[in-house]
């Protein structure tokens, strides 16, 4: 401020200095009277300025002190309104405290006085119950520590695996985003062709592997097959039961004989895959033997064999319309010999389903006896019975017919043929009396009623006679029928039967579902099957079929 005033006034001294000077250097027109005048003036300035700087230097000390004494008084009034503040506060909190310690005294005084008075309600209760919750606690508290540790120690797992399980699945995702951006196909697409790719390479790598093994192992069987009897065996066994598996056609010729083989053997190969049956074609003058131990499958062979004689055109066409028509025939057959059965016992009413299995029986053996023939001998034992007794003689000849009936279906559902024959009864409504003597004919139950008594009699009795069962071709069809059974549960497989009295099995496959690699995993697998589930002698070969047909017609 001082500075400002000086710097003011000197400017204001300046300026009439200046006019002076024009004055008289308008007056004055020497140079020596310029100089000493000009030199007169710069010794006033620098007096000026000196005498202005000291006073500048003298008015800011005396004001820094008289701010200085200002401050102080300010400070000092601080200071006093600061410890009065201070001190009312202290006053205060000291009356707070007092208050809160008061409040607190009376709220445990009151508290302690409920606890005392419920502690003495309960002080009976606690005594009894004392030591028993204190070594559960101690026990309790030890078990709380170890579960929480453990929860802890879980807890942090938990959440480790689950952050590492986000960034794990986002970096898959990542991944994932930039083979598809690269690739140009999604995840699942991409995962679809790899497993077929793999797949088939598999596939065509194991079919080589396994036939090299085969090779090898046909090989080492080959030098040991003169320590093996099992196919003489097999033999004896095929020739035991010749007369039960076996159906001769006559020939009106042996040219007759090149016929049915046909061109190449396209004709007794088109017969066999067509019906099952093997055709044994030897020299045996004007004779064909049928191989089979499917009697049904045998008769339809027999009927078109006999067909294809007569009418003279054997090809593959028409060997195939014939054992159409054949089929047709024995399903007819089969029909009327159910009709005759029921006809032959007496007994009316029977479902047409149930008669037409009853006809199925005809051609079904039991320990090489006839089931057909069989459920009607026990039928007529079962009325000769039941008339002796005084008892309705219908209603046992009905059991005793039905009481195989379960055996019809034995080929085609799982089950025994007594669960079958009883679910068959109950199917088309047949009487409670004769549901239970189909249930209880082989004891399966105990017989509640006199008919279940008469049919289980009647069943022991035509069994028995002599001459009426054979135990091991019984066992020997069962054997065979397991083997077809375990061919047509694999998948791709259309036909499959037993020949050569069970030593081979051909399989006919869907060329659609099964290609050339994929037949020999199915064989060896199949073979793997058969041996561990059926138990046989020798050896049995594996023989798959693969056709590829294509049939158009010319308008």
């Amino acid at each position: 401020m001082y500075i400002c005033v000086t710097l003011k006034y000197f400017a204001i001294f300046t300026a009439k200095m200046l006019d002076i000077f024009i004055i008289f250097d308008k007056k004055i027109k020497k140079e020596v009277l310029k100089v000493e005048l000009i030199y007169a003036i710069l010794m006033a300035l620098a007096a000026f300025v000196v005498a202005g700087v000291l006073s500048a230097i003298i008015f800011r000390k005396v004001g820094y002190n008289a701010r200085k004494r200002v401050a102080e008084s300010e400070i000092g009034s601080a200071e006093e309104e600061a410890k009065r503040i201070r001190d009312d506060g202290a006053k205060q909190a000291e009356t707070m405290k007092k208050e809160a310690l008061i409040s607190a005294k009376e709220e445990i005084l009151r508290q302690r006085n409920e606890a005392e008075k419920e502690l003495k309600e309960r002080r009976a209760d606690v005594s009894r119950m004392e030591r028993r919750i204190t070594q559960k606690e101690e026990n309790l508290d030890k078990k709380s520590e170890a579960l929480e540790h453990k929860n802890e120690m879980l807890d942090k797992k938990l959440k480790e695996n689950d952050l590492l399980r986000e960034q794990i699945e986002e970096l898959r995702q990542k991944e994932l985003k930039v083979l598809e951006d690269i690739s140009g196909i999604s995840a699942d697409e991409a995962k679809e062709e790899l497993i077929n790719r793999v797949e088939s390479e598999v596939k065509h790598e194991l079919a080589q592997r396994l036939s090299d093994l085969e090779t090898q192992f046909k090989e080492d069987a080959d030098a040991k097959a003169k320590n093996i009897i099992s196919l003489a065996i097999q033999r004896c066994a095929a020739d035991h039961v010749a007369e039960s598996t076996v159906s001769v056609v006559s020939l009106p010729n042996e040219d007759m004989k090149g016929r049915i083989i046909g061109r190449e053997g396209r004709n007794i190969q088109m017969l066999e895959k067509l019906t099952g049956v093997e055709l044994i074609i030897d020299d045996t003058p004007e004779a064909i033997t049928l191989s089979g131990f499917d009697p049904v499958r045998r008769e339809i062979a027999r009927i078109t064999l006999e067909k294809l004689i007569s009418d003279g055109r054997i090809h593959p066409s028409r060997i195939e319309e014939t054992v159409e028509k054949a089929t047709k025939e024995v399903e007819a057959g089969i029909k009327q010999a159910g009709e005759r059965a029921t006809f032959d016992v007496g007994i009316h009413g029977i479902n047409a389903d149930l008669v037409r299995m009853l006809g199925r029986l005809r051609y079904r053996t039991s320990y090489g006896q006839n089931v057909l023939k069989h459920s009607i001998e026990v039928a007529l034992i079962a009325g000769m019975i039941a008339d002796e007794l005084g008892i309705d003689s219908t209603v046992a000849k009905r059991a005793g017919l039905l009481h195989d009936i379960g055996k019809a279906q034995t080929h085609e559902m799982e089950g025994s043929h007594v669960e079958l024959g009883v679910n068959l009864a109950k199917k088309y409504k047949e009487s409670r009396d004769v549901i239970h003597a189909i249930e209880a004919h082989h004891g399966d139950v105990e017989p509640q009623t006199i008919t279940a008594v008469i049919v289980q009699a009647a069943d022991a009795i035509s069994a028995a006679r002599p001459g009426a069962r054979r135990e091991d071709l019984e066992n020997y069809i069962k054997r065979l029928e397991k083997i077809e059974e375990i061919a047509k549960g694999f998948s791709g497989v259309d036909k499959a039967f037993a020949v050569q009295a069970g030593r081979e099995i051909r399989v006919m496959v869907n060329p659609e579902e099964i290609n050339d690699d994929g037949m020999k995993l199915v064989a060896r697998e199949m073979a793997l099957k058969i041996q561990e589930e059926v138990k046989y002698p020798g050896q049995i070969k594996i023989n798959l079929i693969r056709e590829s047909r294509a049939i158009d017609y010319a308008k």
